[in-house]
């Protein structure tokens, strides 16, 4: 498979499907990054990482780190019209550089591909919850206690069992993750105007309400004051924390879904007269607010139940359905929480499966709803092999040193992908724009100029690959900041 670095064969074609708008654009790419990351990891980072120092951190991070990375991610793609791999060949052959600076994409799409088939495992989960919480309206509806909280006559330690139980069966478990696949796979083949964009321009305005309902509800009858305290409460101290600076380091690369080649095969759909510095500031914008109106929206509910706020997946799976029992129209208010996070789900899907399909159709000229099947099937084998990691505990040995030590499948995929993959991709796509590609193709491409421009200059070519470099040595030996 001739990745980054071959000339050979033919040049592949161009791209040809283009956003009907900028709005389409921004839709589709914030959908791309809001994902189940920014409902859990990002309020869960912050509780645990100094609160309001966090905060303050990662919004740093976001504007001189993650920013600069996503306007160099969707020029790429724009410049080069292509898939994420041959935009990037393309710029570097412009650039009279060597087309091995495509293994940045390369990278970068395989990492996306490997997160997609444990990803589908997760979504699985939540299209099960909704169901879960579908029987549990119906039921409410029958015995006219709808306004009461959710799951009436069950103690806590049975819904908080749900969760394990699923773990238990293995072929539900599958059976979620192949319909949460089968749904990404019909979008994908469907291709950008009649997929992707309609998924986007229609489910993230529907995931925006929702998310401002829900929030609204929590802020009206859970513990505002205490999750505020919990989110916001501010030490100073803990700003010069190392950890506390790689956590949103790490938050602010991984909630931008930067490194992973989405952002260029979005931006190789863009069109001429879009801005993209202006664009790629309101997505971030919009997705730094969705992470941080997400603590918003969970821990008042939380809060007000007594339980704690920490706990990574089990927030979502475990302490949020406890809650909502003592929550009023609690069988309501979640059933449509768990459909705004498959809708936040299935646009983050798309575009990871995206970004290995659109390679595929221009490199081979072929078929895009044979490419999404195929690719689907592969990344649902491997996420269906991920999946019995919460069942046995499966261990994987390939690699048994340091953050890879006796890792089950699950952590295995998540940690390469996560710690490995995309900080590599990413450093790679910082130097590559900094250092390497034709300045003048570049300032053409960015939509900027004046003291902003020089700003993005500096970030991208000293700032960004310092940082990013830094993430990744202490991503895969953490041992050095203790």
């Amino acid at each position: 498979m001739a990745l980054a670095g071959s000339d050979a064969g033919a040049n592949p074609a161009a791209s040809t499907e283009k956003w009907s708008s900028r709005f389409a654009f921004i839709m589709a790419a914030v959908g791309s990054a809001v994902g189940l990351g920014n409902l859990w990891r990002f309020p869960a980072e912050t509780g645990v990482n100094g609160g309001g120092a966090f905060v303050i951190f990662y919004i740093f991070c976001v504007v001189l780190i993650g920013l600069p990375v996503l306007l160099s991610e969707t020029l790429i793609g724009r410049a080069g019209q292509s898939s994420a791999i041959e935009s990037m060949k393309n710029v570097a052959r412009k650039s009279g550089a060597s087309p091995l600076w495509s293994l940045g994409a390369a990278v970068g799409m395989v990492g996306a591909f490997l997160i997609l088939t444990f990803y589908s495992v997760i979504a699985g989960w939540v299209i099960y919850y909704a169901g879960v919480f579908i029987n549990d309206v119906s039921s409410s509806l029958s015995s006219g206690n709808i306004s009461g909280g959710a799951f009436a006559g069950m103690n806590a330690d049975a819904i908080q069992d749900i969760l394990p139980a699923l773990h238990k069966n293995a072929d539900m478990m599958i059976a979620m993750h192949a319909l949460f696949m089968a749904i990404t796979i019909f979008v994908v083949a469907r291709g950008v105007h009649g997929g992707i964009e309609k998924v986007a321009v229609w489910l993230m305005p529907m995931f925006f309400l929702l998310f401002l309902g829900v929030t609204i509800y929590s802020l009206s009858t859970g513990d505002t004051s205490r999750a505020l305290d919990f989110l916001f409460s501010f030490d100073a101290q803990r700003l010069l924390d190392p950890k506390v600076q790689l956590s949103a380091l790490g938050q602010a690369l991984f909630s931008l879904s930067l490194g992973s080649a989405m952002m260029i095969t979005y931006g190789s759909y863009a069109s001429r007269d879009t801005n993209l510095a202006k664009t790629s500031g309101m997505i971030a914008t919009a997705d730094t607010s969705v992470a941080i109106i997400a603590g918003l929206a969970i821990f008042p509910i939380v809060f007000a139940a007594g339980l704690s706020a920490e706990g990574g997946p089990t927030l979502l799976f475990a302490t949020l359905p406890t809650a909502f029992q003592s929550m009023p129209f609690g069988s309501i208010i979640g059933l449509l929480f768990f459909v705004m996070v498959f809708f936040a789900a299935l646009t983050s899907s798309v575009a990871l499966l995206e970004a290995s399909v659109s390679w595929a159709v221009t490199r081979f000229n072929a078929n895009r709803a044979m490419l999404a099947v195929g690719f689907g099937l592969v990344a649902f084998v491997i996420g269906t092999w991920a999946s019995f990691s919460f069942n046995s505990q499966s261990k994987l040995y390939l690699l048994n040193f340091g953050i890879f030590e006796e890792q089950n499948v699950f952590n295995f995929l998540d940690k390469l992908t996560g710690s490995v993959l995309l900080p590599v991709s990413a450093l790679l796509v910082a130097i590559f724009v900094g250092w390497v590609a034709d300045k003048q193709l570049v300032d053409e491409e960015n939509g900027m100029s004046g003291a902003p421009h020089m700003i993005w200059r500096f970030l991208i070519a000293w700032l960004c690959p310092l940082v990013i470099g830094v993430i990744l040595i202490t991503g895969l030996f953490p041992q050095i900041v203790g």
